[in-house]
């Protein structure tokens, strides 16, 4: 039986929409760098995100999961097609256009080492985010909300005067999420978010995302391999096999009953004990 809820979310237009995107990249040789070859990254993948839901976006390694989250942020150029956000194509967007988007639309890094700079305090790389994006707030205000934004993710509000290096990467993941929920956005898409991550420390940043979610009402994309992880946090699943959505449908369908080989060759492929 369908409820109330699920009627509404049904009618509600997609927060974010991807019409037949297509990345390709030039493969080059010989001494002149001539194009040889085109390298399909990314091959006519379409789908929806609705407001307030998880969408998992599933495949191996090379299957161009993070090109595609890359694209949506812009950091990638796509070959061809449209990316809607509210109805807005920002494709053909200028950085200086697509920069108000950018508050609403955040991007949750595999590597929170990398994405950190090691050379300022997490206090400092957090309120750098209030700074572009809230600059009516006074140092005060930033610094509050700072303390705030690491209570929030399981962090003490004294550890902002530490460096990257000081953390674990949970801890990093977590300071990660903390500068990403500091501009108050509306979409995270988190890329591989718990794969370099101990098994116990897994579960508390998907455990974390979850709350967050549902505590702010976020729509994501949740970039895996990891076939119990995405089925734990997303509500619909999207298979992809070298740049094509080969099947999609409720995580739960998908994931317990595949239809297309690929998908039950990822299951196949999981350890059972």
């Amino acid at each position: 039986m369908t409820t109330p809820l699920e009627l509404e979310a049904k009618s509600l237009p997609p927060l974010l929409e991807v019409r037949d995107l297509k990345v390709h990249f030039p493969i080059r040789s010989g001494i002149l760098q001539r194009q040889t070859d085109v390298f399909k990254a990314v091959d006519g993948v379409s789908f929806s995100i609705p407001p307030g839901k998880t969408v998992g976006l599933l495949g191996e390694s090379g299957s161009g999961k993070t090109t595609i989250g890359r694209t949506l942020v812009k950091l990638v150029t796509a070959t061809s097609g449209k990316v809607l956000w509210k109805g807005t194509d920002i494709l053909p967007m200028s950085e200086q256009e697509f920069r108000p988007l950018r508050r609403r639309i955040q991007y949750i890094f595999q590597d929170p080492f990398g994405s950190l700079n090691p050379r300022i305090t997490i206090g400092r790389i957090i309120g750098e985010a209030l700074e572009i994006h809230f600059k009516e707030m006074n140092a005060s205000e930033r610094g509050d909300r700072v303390a705030s934004l690491l209570r929030r993710v399981g962090l003490l509000p004294e550890m902002g005067g530490r460096y990257p290096h000081e953390f674990s990467g949970g801890q990093r993941q977590r300071i990660g999420i903390a500068r990403a929920l500091a501009v108050e956005p509306e979409f995270l898409i988190c890329d591989e978010p718990v794969s370099a991550l101990d098994v116990s420390v897994q579960a508390q940043i998907v455990n974390l995302l979850q709350d967050i979610q549902e505590e702010l009402g976020l729509a994501m994309l949740f970039i895996a391999h990891d076939l119990a992880v995405v089925e734990h946090i997303s509500d619909s699943v999207l298979v992809l096999h070298r740049g094509k959505i080969v099947e999609s449908g409720p995580s739960r369908e998908v994931l317990e009953k595949p239809k297309d080989p690929y998908t039950r060759e990822l299951l196949a492929a999981v350890p059972r004990i």
